[in-house]
């Protein structure tokens, strides 16, 4: 049996992240991604819930038994220990969840979605065969995460402040995605590396 061939695909908060990975999924790539699993592990009845209510207290729990995202984004980013506390809980079982649903993947290849992939190189890298950055200006960033509901600017910039700098993302890459311009050249840079992934993927198989 071959190989599967895996990329990491990371970006700042707005930079684009979920719609580069639905781009790939169209073309017919597996998509895992650490975030969507990270709110399955601290939904209602979420297998992180009991570690996390323990560390944190019912103030960090919604009424339904959820990960209260509000509250506990504030405490993260006025506490450095609590933010330590919370990853530490919570990147082990996203990380394993993670290879779980790589194994049960059937795509041409695996795109493995991972916002904070920089600040966890040394624990994903082993798991990838490339790494794609989504990249684009800050201040688009900034625009495109203050579009979303529930986040103001000051939050955005905060956000942004605590992740890897853009440098140091780019550092990582073995691809860049430009997000700065439409939808349009979007499309061509992600199908221009789907074929050169897709080709990749059978070379690694056929090993």
């Amino acid at each position: 049996m071959g190989r599967q061939f895996r990329v990491g695909l990371t970006g700042g908060i707005g930079s684009g992240k979920s719609t580069v990975a639905n781009l790939f999924a169209e073309l017919g790539a597996s998509i895992v991604d650490t975030d969507v699993i990270a709110h399955s592990l601290t939904g209602p009845n979420g297998m992180a819930m009991p570690a996390i209510k323990a560390r944190f207290g019912d103030a960090a729990l919604t009424l339904e038994g959820a990960l209260d995202r509000t509250a506990m984004r504030a405490r993260v980013f006025s506490d450095p220990i609590a933010r330590h506390d919370l990853e530490a809980l919570l990147h082990p079982m996203i990380r394993g969840e993670s290879l779980r649903q790589c194994k049960l993947a059937s795509g041409i290849y695996v795109v493995v979605v991972v916002p904070l992939l920089v600040e966890k190189l040394t624990e994903y890298r082993p798991l990838l065969d490339r790494i794609v950055v989504v990249d684009c200006e800050a201040e688009q960033q900034i625009a495109r995460t203050t579009s979303r509901p529930g986040l103001d600017e000051s939050q955005a910039r905060a956000i942004l402040a605590v992740q890897s700098s853009r440098s140091d993302r780019l550092k990582v890459a073995d691809d860049i995605i430009e997000n700065g311009a439409d939808l349009w050249s979007l499309k061509v840079r992600v199908e221009q590396l789907h074929g050169c992934y897709a080709k990749l993927a059978v070379e690694k198989g056929d090993k």
